[in-house]
């Protein structure tokens, strides 16, 4: 046997992650909707395609698919003979955000309280929201904040509940952005989410709705006249 001979293993790496093809209005689309959701893009503002595509660097097409899909979201309408732009919030419509999440978060915790569904993945959440409240990362903080909603959301199991919340919470991020910037008190926003994954853990049915109840109405104490010129 020739000592020098080469063995060459056909095993796959399994650290390597695949390049994902995202279309380019959905890149573009990601890229407005944050802009739209964080502020950087007022409400009401217009949207102009040669102005957009010129900033992204990118052709105009990919900015008029990118904007009909944040029309489909609810976040851009059409204004006759004005053309497209960020859809403001009436004083109604942030009052039913407010209720609407309350119903929905409430029904979650149920659900996974009578699944006894384990909620593991929430603490992961909450250490990326203390984590970034003693950076004083408003941006990281807002995510983190957004992300455990959505966990405890998917940890209901609920394919309509998931679909309706999708939609609601595009509003309930500005709002959020909003109250996080007034108050400006990122460690309070951080601390209130742990004690909600303990009375899960433990299943203590009583403070968990409690809970999530009260952290849903921190936002309905807000003055929604107040949010919408905020906004």
């Amino acid at each position: 046997m020739n000592a020098d001979k080469v063995i060459f293993s056909h095993s796959k790496p399994d650290n390597i992650e695949p390049i994902e093809n995202v279309p380019l209005r959905t890149q573009v689309a990601d890229r407005l909707r944050e802009a739209i959701l964080s502020g950087q893009l007022p409400l009401g503002s217009s949207l102009v395609e040669t102005a957009l595509a010129e900033q992204l660097n990118v052709s105009r097409a990919p900015i008029r698919e990118a904007i009909q899909i944040l029309e489909n979201d609810g976040l851009v309408e059409t204004i006759a003979y004005k053309g497209k732009r960020v859809k403001p919030l009436t004083v109604r419509e942030v009052g039913e955000a407010y209720s609407l999440r309350e119903i929905f978060e409430v029904m979650a915790v149920r659900r996974i309280l009578e699944s006894r569904t384990p909620v593991d993945a929430l603490h992961e959440h909450c250490h990326d929201m203390t984590a970034a409240a003693e950076a004083e990362n408003f941006s990281a903080l807002t995510a983190a904040d957004e992300a455990f909603h959505r966990t405890l959301i998917r940890l209901a199991d609920h394919d309509l509940l998931m679909a309706s919340w999708k939609n609601l919470y595009l509003r309930i991020h500005q709002i959020m952005a909003i109250r996080n910037r007034v108050e400006r008190d990122l460690a309070e926003v951080a601390m209130n989410h742990p004690p909600i994954v303990k009375a899960l853990e433990v299943n203590d049915a009583d403070l968990a709705i409690t809970l999530i109840t009260d952290h849903t109405r921190i936002l309905a104490a807000l003055d929604p006249t107040i949010i919408v010129k905020q906004l």
